[in-house]
């Protein structure tokens, strides 16, 4: 896998994916930034939640689980000082659907976090992640 990462100007950013998406990522004026992006390290959770809603919502399909929605909400702290590291991330899960098995759900949850998302297990090395999850019936 092959990306690339462009100046533009100030602290402006454009990343380009090897899918041929491009993002731009921008400093807080404090920075020299113009806030025009998103920020590198927010985009690091903005993939942590891509990716395991990737595996979760692909398990419930397989699953036969009626999934209506999925969403993660995630929170972290950083170290003080340099590097300034994530120290503790944690996900939470809103899973809609019809008739969702709890378990399955659950049992989805902590397989994307141990097995499956990359993201997850990479940022783990740095940081305490956990999770929790909760269903909404439609």
């Amino acid at each position: 896998m092959n990306t690339r990462v462009k100046w533009l100007d100030n602290m402006s950013f454009v990343g380009e994916s090897a899918s041929g998406h491009s993002v731009v990522m921008d400093g807080p004026p404090e920075s020299g930034g113009r806030n025009l992006g998103v920020r590198p390290m927010e985009m690091l959770l903005l993939g942590l939640g891509g990716c395991s809603s990737f595996d979760i919502v692909s398990m419930l399909k397989k699953g036969k689980q009626d999934l209506v929605d999925c969403e993660v909400e995630i929170s972290a702290e950083r170290a003080e000082s340099e590097p300034k590291v994530f120290t503790k991330i944690h996900m939470h899960f809103i899973i809609s659907g019809n008739d969702l098995s709890e378990k399955r759900v659950k049992r989805a949850i902590e397989l994307s976090a141990e097995k499956y998302c990359s993201a997850s297990i990479m940022l783990g090395k740095t940081a305490e992640v956990t999770h929790d999850f909760e269903m909404r019936q439609v």
